[in-house]
């Protein structure tokens, strides 16, 4: 009888409650919400599929109907979460062997990607066009991600307590989630806790907002839930009153970046102060910046040997 239960098992079934015996309630919301959206393509694409019928050749399959529409870093992506799942199935009896062994991961070649961000001049308007008066607001918020390269959770979870106002520092080591119900989180990663060194404009202003804040609250939470959309609203209203490229919060982490890489700071800083688990994640993510010093480097080069 338990056989023929077994047999009959769907493999979007099995995944299913895997997702939600293994990961829920283990894993960050946003990781879980990838894991869910695993979900949905295999109902989508293989939706009568067998457990019992999991072959090595049924799976690639899978993975080739999949890549057909994603590039191959997302298929890689897919394929990792799909194969936990499979490897436990393997060991529970569920399958005979791995039909993952040895899978070939294809997909779309990746179209090129030019992040957002504004320069050093459109950067200044914005600043001076922000409210920065009084109680916390979001414009202060907009400030500190400007002037740090948080990520928008991470810049959501500071304290006063995270501020050294005398050794001109800030530790990041917490975020907030603001897409659940409130409260403190770990890091993204081990390399998301991190201490950077912050201008003294930023102590003075962020000394004098912060004086009456209890130590461990966070500056920016109130008494409502936060939405990112809403700080991006505001982010917009402010570019167009500047006359300035409309960007998203996500855009001020990445302005703070190549302001930072134009003005010569090293590959490794500026993956240390962002957070990134490697400087390969920086690179990544700036190849177009870093392509662009790389050609004024070659000048460079060539003028210095030209005047010798």
């Amino acid at each position: 009888m338990v056989k023929n239960k077994n047999e009959a098992l769907l493999f979007c079934e099995y995944y299913k409650q895997w997702v939600d015996i293994y990961k829920k309630g283990a894993i960050r919301e946003a990781t879980m919400a990838k894991y869910r959206m695993t979900q949905k393509w295999v109902e989508r694409l293989v939706p009568d599929l067998k457990m019992s019928e999991l072959t090595r050749m049924k799976y690639q399959q899978l993975l080739n109907n999949y890549a057909e529409e994603h590039e191959k870093q997302t298929t890689l992506d897919f394929h990792h979460q799909l194969k936990g799942a499979i490897l436990d199935a393997v060991d529970e009896g569920l399958i005979e062997r791995d039909p993952t062994r040895k899978a070939i991961i294809k997909g779309k070649p990746p179209g090129v990607k030019k992040i957002k961000y504004l320069n050093q001049f459109e950067l200044r308007k914005l600043i001076d066009d922000l409210n920065l008066k009084g109680e916390p607001n979001w414009d202060w918020f907009i400030l500190l991600v400007a002037k740090t390269g948080m990520r928008f959770s991470e810049a959501l979870a500071i304290t006063p307590g995270d501020f050294d106002f005398a050794r001109q520092t800030l530790s990041i080591n917490k975020t907030w989630d603001y897409k659940g119900d409130g409260g403190f989180l770990p890091t993204k990663n081990k390399s998301s806790v991190r201490k950077i060194q912050i201008d003294w404009q930023v102590v003075v202003k962020f000394a004098e907002l912060t004086k009456e804040i209890p130590e461990g609250k966070p500056i920016f939470v109130g008494g409502s839930k936060i939405y990112n959309s809403t700080v991006n609203g505001v982010l917009t209203r402010h570019c167009k009153k500047s006359g300035i490229s409309e960007i998203s919060m996500h855009g001020l982490r990445h302005t703070h970046a190549s302001l930072l890489l134009f003005a010569g700071v090293s590959i490794a800083s500026v993956a240390r102060r962002l957070g990134h688990a490697s400087m390969t994640t920086t690179q990544k993510i700036y190849l177009h910046i870093i392509q662009e010093l790389e050609n004024r480097d070659v000048d460079l080069v060539m003028r210095t040997l030209s005047g010798l």
